[in-house]
């Protein structure tokens, strides 16, 4: 099964790669609902989801995108048909060590929109920050050290979104959260952002098939 959510944000990132790169990735979008749909195990669904991306190098950019996307599917919908403590046995331990350097700081955040739902709040950028990943507890300074080129400018949420740019380009390169930065922010600053709010986003993207295929995903969870 996919989980609705993750169906929108799939189909959602691939309109905008296509609107935005001109490359037709909205023609892949049953190759990946056979992949997310399927009952495989998570590593032979993780094999599959590569083997979509390997075929169309076009879409590079979005394949660990992807994963986190395939992650929180499994999360949501394949854990359902395994025992309740899955998620404490080895056999998951196994496959969290071998999918260690796989993903993106995007499966925290769409973890935290998951929980902001459940619990009928609006996600805001210190609420993500503070309560979801505890940037301010001792035992959570490695969430601190990502974090922190987003912690230091949290002001930008009342800036314009040429002034996110700005900073995104900044960031230095090995920067776990360069490249969500700008549509991380620019999410968090409008999440009911109307066509118009996203052409602006658009208009100062920096990677645009990118950042906007990513904002979409982000608004499918929301």
């Amino acid at each position: 099964m996919t989980d609705p959510k993750v169906r929108s944000a799939v189909i959602g990132a691939l309109q905008a790669f296509t609107q935005y790169g001109g490359f037709d990735a909205a023609a892949l979008e049953t190759k990946f609902e056979t992949v997310f749909s399927s009952d495989d195990d998570f590593m032979s669904k993780v094999d599959a989801l590569d083997a979509v991306f390997d075929d169309a190098p076009q879409l590079e950019e979005l394949r660990e995108v992807f994963f986190d996307l395939l992650m929180i599917n499994f999360f949501s919908e394949d854990v359902k048909k395994l025992e309740d403590d899955y998620l404490e046995t080895p056999e998951w331990e196994d496959i969290e060590e071998r999918t260690l350097d796989r993903g993106t700081e995007l499966l925290n955040l769409l973890l935290y929109l998951n929980e902001c739902e459940d619990e009928n709040i609006e996600p805001e950028l210190e609420d993500y920050l503070k309560e979801f990943l505890l940037v301010d507890e001792d035992e959570f300074q490695d969430e601190y050290r990502i974090y922190e080129p987003v912690i230091a400018h949290q002001v930008l949420i009342e800036s314009p979104v040429s002034e996110i740019k700005k900073v995104a380009q900044t960031l230095a390169e090995d920067s776990e959260v360069k490249e969500l930065f700008y549509p991380m922010m620019c999410f968090f600053q409008n999440p009911e952002a109307s066509d118009n709010d996203k052409g602006a986003v658009a208009n100062n993207a920096i990677n645009k098939p990118f950042d906007m295929a990513v904002l979409e995903i982000l608004f499918s969870f929301k």
